[in-house]
């Protein structure tokens, strides 16, 4: 009868377990993902770039539309198929150009200073992740 009881309690448990599991809400995206999202999204970069350079709400306010202008026109050119990659890649950096000269526009002089040393010093983490071994 013990043994029973053991069985049915163990079956029950497990057929518990499995329904919890099937009811589980997803998993969060990925930390890459997730950087990636925030990257993309033009309120979030504009609010992380007004903490780190200390913008003036006007100038992070000018700050938005540059970075979704940006944004937009960077997906658009990943999905024209018709280009080549060096066609691609010219009409990147002209791109990139046009982004820094608008946010020249935007920020003080000391302010573009900082925001460069900050895009070098993440190209600089970006580069060293590439070589390093993956499996995040």
């Amino acid at each position: 009868m013990k043994h029973a009881l053991f069985t049915a309690a163990l079956i029950l448990g497990s057929l518990t377990s499995a329904s919890a599991m099937a009811q589980a809400p997803a998993q969060d995206p990925a930390p890459a993902q997730q950087q990636r999202q925030m990257h993309h999204d033009p309120h979030r970069q504009a609010m992380h770039l007004s903490k780190k350079l200390g913008l003036s709400a006007d100038q992070t306010a000018k700050l938005e539309p540059i970075l979704a202008q940006h944004r937009d026109q960077v997906e658009a050119l990943r999905q024209n198929t018709a280009l080549t990659a060096e066609q691609r890649h010219a009409q990147m950096r002209d791109l990139n150009r046009n982004t820094h000269q608008q946010l020249a526009g935007v920020l003080t002089p000391d302010q573009m200073q900082q925001w460069k040393a900050m895009r070098k010093e993440h190209k600089h983490r970006e580069d060293a992740g590439a070589s390093a071994p993956t499996g995040v």
